[in-house]
């Protein structure tokens, strides 16, 4: 069998994404060419690694088998470039992080700051996902360290606390829900929204909705908190922002906010990894240095 990194790094995204499509995105393939690749390695090896199905792809036994060998792989080569890299000038190491919206947008920034300014050939790989597929990456070995809410089911994965993410309504001020200072998510499906474009905490909120049996009436789709928050505040609609995102606006006395009742909109942030034994040197001291400091 001759497989390349570049069809391991493919087969590893596939499996991890649970999708072709989104596979190949995440190693900067187009479909046509990673369905090449995928049907080639069947070919070569004379085996079926894929399920494929309407829901997407699950790995074959023998896929199974291929993508362990892939991880171990892959966690070698990190360790050889990290290691080579105290004597081969110019060599750079790389970590790759999994993290939820909130963290991403509101926490993880500043965090990360003073470690990458101390490492200066390191690169951070920091992809945002929703927190149960930040486990599921993490549990696989396809990234390195998660962050995510600790709500998720982790199993084996070793967690250290990261930050409180609270969700809080942001609404113009005088805004009729205002009468009462705590509500529930089911009370204001009734109000126009704000929400972000994308992203993993959207995804978390339309979820919260769909359990109800209802979607939310969208006015309009916008990239940042900061955005979401402007908006509100000029009266188009109410938005769910994190609590640290809204304070910068409640200080300027732009908006007023709401504390969200629900148990899912106080989320325990936690960063994780298979276990220190399996991180690398450089990967194992980002992980402390993120656990150091909790926010509250």
């Amino acid at each position: 069998m001759r497989f390349d990194l570049t069809d391991l790094r493919l087969f590893l995204a596939v499996v991890d994404a649970g999708n072709i499509t989104h596979g190949a995105a995440q190693v900067g393939l187009s479909l046509p060419a990673a369905s090449e690749r995928l049907r080639n390695m069947e070919i070569e090896g004379d085996v079926k690694l894929l399920q494929r199905g309407r829901r997407g792809v699950v790995p074959t036994e023998a896929g199974e088998a291929l993508a362990h060998h892939a991880r171990t792989i892959a966690h070698s080569l990190s360790q050889m470039r990290e290691e080579i890299g105290h004597y081969a000038k110019g060599l750079r190491a790389n970590v790759r992080v999994f993290a939820n919206t909130a963290a991403i947008a509101e926490i993880l920034p500043a965090r990360l700051a003073p470690w990458l300014a101390a490492h200066p050939q390191v690169d951070v790989d920091l992809q945002e996902r929703q927190s149960v597929e930040v486990a599921r990456s993490v549990a696989s070995g396809f990234a390195e360290i998660g962050i995510l809410s600790s709500a998720v089911e982790t199993g084996d994965l070793v967690l250290k606390p990261f930050a409180i993410d609270r969700l809080v309504v942001v609404a113009a001020r005088h805004h009729p829900l205002l009468r009462t200072p705590r509500v529930r998510f089911a009370d204001i499906l009734g109000h126009h929204f704000v929400c972000l474009a994308a992203g993993a905490l959207q995804a978390h909120i339309d979820g919260q909705a769909a359990r109800i049996g209802t979607r939310l009436k969208k006015r309009v789709a916008l990239r940042s908190f900061d955005d979401i928050c402007r908006m509100a505040a000029e009266g188009v609609g109410i938005g769910i922002v994190p609590e640290t995102a809204a304070r910068r606006f409640r200080r300027a006395g732009q908006i007023d906010v709401l504390a969200l009742q629900d148990d899912w909109a106080t989320r325990r942030l936690s960063v994780c990894a298979r276990g220190e034994d399996a991180l690398t040197p450089l990967a194992l001291d980002l992980f402390r240095h993120l656990a150091a400091e909790t926010s509250t």
